[in-house]
């Protein structure tokens, strides 16, 4: 190592509060926003950037633009406005004309400018009468032979106590004796064959771009290098899933095959059809299945389900099938009871809600291998469920279960098979993310007689409009829900709202009929029986919160009204009218916004409003919410991303998913020292939250 890029290091190292121009009270200030060692200081980005790219004569501006302008300060007034208000406002003499520079409340500014003196002025400017005006423009004064400073000038997060022009001296103090110590995680020839500034160049000109097209390039790298550091980790993880760890082989004979089909009266879809050849190759193989199973509201994934689950069981195998809540688990139940109750399949569930004795008396079957079916929820990764030959796991809803609980049953027993549902489709970036170590299968098509829904997006005056149209179709015969949010600060205000909305329905709108009351306060056996009462039709309408969002199969119910819809996302929205789409008439579903609407919550129901198609909607929803508000950036247990947008950057995502997996087939274990620091980086970052082993 040479000893300027040894004595960089050195610096690189040591806390940033003996860096030039710090000192211990500025360093107090730095480490407000996490930076507590000269190495922070390099990779604290910019929020923002004002751009000075753009110089005019005055008589060139445009309106609406960023623009700056050069000239001479040819007056500076003061002035008092009424209630204590002040302005100071600057005349400018600049090529081609006057302007002024006008400020609100700054009153300290009039003793910063005298006449004659050389500044540059810049803003969006706006014409006020005959002149130019920029209000608030940002300032830089020039000495008699100073060049103007171009480029585009970084803006960072503050705490207070600092300013903008104090951050970037630190900042370009700490690229001028540091820089030479970071260490390039890409060799060189892989940074040519992939269009990759060096990490030196990107650090200077993601901190000081000339340009918008140079701060692409340094953007661009550090997106690149994150991303590829996150897929390097899922393909790790992947390869060691299926290195480490063996699984049972079940072999699909065309003899099983017409077995199985026999069990269900109906044909399976195209869409169905494929998903069950991509799942039995995978079975076939002595490694465990990753897949995971997406498709739209109603498309038939409960039925691909059932055929994985007659596989495994043909060959002597348990599957367990666990699900999110107690209400899912056994709608889950009453399903598969349907689907395969011209089966031999032993059925048992296990949740939370069963006494002691009904636990004990379960486990003992499921230990013993009398259950060859076991549905539950988190119950079922608890220490003392111990399967008798487990070999397949089936997850539904995945994104409400951590990284680490979907570990858990892999780990329980010898090695199953693993199958991940997802109610309601994924946005493609996010199968390549959060579900990036799977492989997917996706069921684009529905079940004949899928019956169409009718979206409303309706305000005050139609309210009593629908609930005529409500009343008539209950007279029919058919049932409905109607659902309120779920305001997360308070549950006993969730409460309160839901038994208002009880009240005033029972005793206004829908007195003459039969309402039931549900929500996620209520007991497992309350839940189980007021659902119990709503399929055989004792209970006419549902007033609910989105407890109901998953799973229940209500064929006569038809009729959906949601109060403030815009609390909900597009997949849940989504998910909710799924819930009226599954008999042989059709849907009703309409939407009362509250009154303060944002316009993002008015696009985003327009958008349900206009579409049935859950893939489109799942990437509308991504787009106007992101992946955070979506799955809940926490709950995947993944570190957030610092610097991609997986909205704006999904053409990198893809490239570097690729890089990744070709990296990681030809060198399973990054063992190669030209990649060691990347290797480092991996672990660093990923390898707790991915469970990864050392890589060798």
């Amino acid at each position: 190592m040479e000893r300027t890029q040894e004595k960089a290091l050195k610096i690189l190292l040591q806390p940033v509060q003996y860096l030039k121009g710090v000192g211990p009270h500025r360093a107090e200030l730095l480490a407000r926003l996490g930076i507590h060692y000269v190495k922070d200081l390099l990779f604290y980005f910019p929020r923002d950037y004002f751009d000075l790219t753009d110089y005019r004569d005055i008589s060139d501006l445009e309106e609406g633009k960023v623009q700056s302008v050069e000239g001479v300060v040819d007056s500076v007034e003061y002035r008092l406005l009424p209630g204590g208000r002040t302005v100071v406002s600057v005349g400018l003499q600049g090529k081609g004309g006057y302007l002024r520079g006008i400020w609100f409340n700054q009153p300290y500014l009039r003793d910063q400018f005298r006449r004659g003196q050389r500044v540059v002025f810049s803003g969006k400017p706006r014409r006020g009468g005959l002149i130019w005006e920029m209000f608030h423009p940002m300032v830089q004064q020039l000495g008699a032979e100073e060049e103007p400073q171009r480029g585009l000038l970084p803006l960072y997060s503050l705490t207070e106590g600092l300013e903008q022009w104090e951050v970037r001296r630190i900042v370009r103090t700490a690229l001028e004796v540091a820089l030479p110590g970071v260490e390039d995680v890409f060799p060189e020839d892989y940074r040519a064959s992939h269009r990759l500034l060096s990490i030196q160049e990107a650090l200077r000109y993601i901190h000081f771009p000339p340009d918008w097209p140079t701060l692409e390039l340094a953007r661009r790298r550090f997106v690149y290098q994150e991303l590829l550091v996150l897929q390097l980790a899922l393909a790790i993880r992947r390869g060691q899933q299926q290195s480490f760890r063996k699984a049972p082989v079940f072999r699909v004979t065309p003899e099983l095959d017409k077995r199985i089909r026999r069990l269900f009266p109906f044909e399976f879809t195209p869409g169905q059809n494929q998903a069950i050849q991509e799942i039995c190759a995978d079975l076939a193989k002595p490694v465990p299945m990753l897949r995971l199973l997406h498709g739209d509201v109603g498309s038939g994934k409960t039925v691909v389900a059932a055929y994985a689950i007659l596989v495994a069981i043909a060959h002597g195998y348990q599957t367990a099938l666990m699900t999110p809540t107690e209400v899912l688990a056994q709608q889950h139940m009453r399903t598969f009871e349907r689907l395969l109750e011209h089966s031999r399949v032993r059925r048992v569930l296990l949740t939370g809600g069963l006494s002691p004795r009904e636990r004990a008396a379960v486990l003992a079957q499921i230990a013993a291998g009398e259950a060859d079916l076991v549905i539950g929820t988190h119950a079922l990764i608890q220490e003392d469920v111990q399967f008798h030959k487990l070999g397949l796991v089936i997850i539904d809803e995945q994104h409400k279960f951590g990284v680490r609980q979907r570990a858990a049953l892999k780990a329980s027993g010898q090695d199953p098979h693993y199958l991940v549902m997802s109610a309601t489709p994924i946005p493609r970036t996010l199968t390549l993310t959060l579900f990036g170590d799977l492989d997917v299968s996706t069921i684009r098509d529905a079940p004949p007689g899928r019956q169409r829904v009718y979206t409303f997006l309706a305000d005050k005056e139609h309210r009593s409009q629908w609930w005529e149209f409500f009343r008539q179709k209950l007279r029919e015969g058919r049932q409905g829900y109607v659902v309120t949010p779920i305001i997360e600060e308070s549950e006993d205000l969730d409460l309160v709202s839901l038994e208002r909305a009880y009240e005033s329905l029972a005793n206004g709108e829908l007195e003459a009929f039969r309402l039931g009351l549900m929500h996620g306060r209520l007991s497992p056996e309350q839940k189980q029986a007021i659902m119990q009462a709503f399929r055989a039709g004792e209970i006419q309408v549902l007033v609910c919160t989105s407890v109901i969002e998953v799973g229940i199969d209500v064929p006569n119910a038809t009729l959906m009204a949601i109060e403030n819809p815009e609390r909900f996302g597009l997949a849940q929205l989504h998910q909710l009218r799924g819930r009226i789409s599954r008999g042989r008439y059709p849907g009703y579903c309409c939407l009362f916004p509250g009154e303060e609407l944002t316009e993002q919550a008015r696009k985003r129901l327009e958008a349900f409003v206009s579409t049935t198609d859950g893939f489109e909607l799942a990437e509308k929803d991504f787009e106007l919410r992101g992946p955070g508000e979506i799955f809940g950036t926490r709950q995947h247990g993944l570190p957030p991303l610092l610097v991609a947008d997986l909205r704006r950057d999904y053409a990198t995502l893809v490239e570097a998913r690729a890089d990744a997996q070709q990296l990681v087939a030809n060198d399973p274990g990054l063992a190669n020292p030209k990649f060691g620091l990347l290797r480092k980086q991996v672990l660093a970052r990923y390898g707790k939250a991915l469970d990864l082993a050392e890589v060798a």
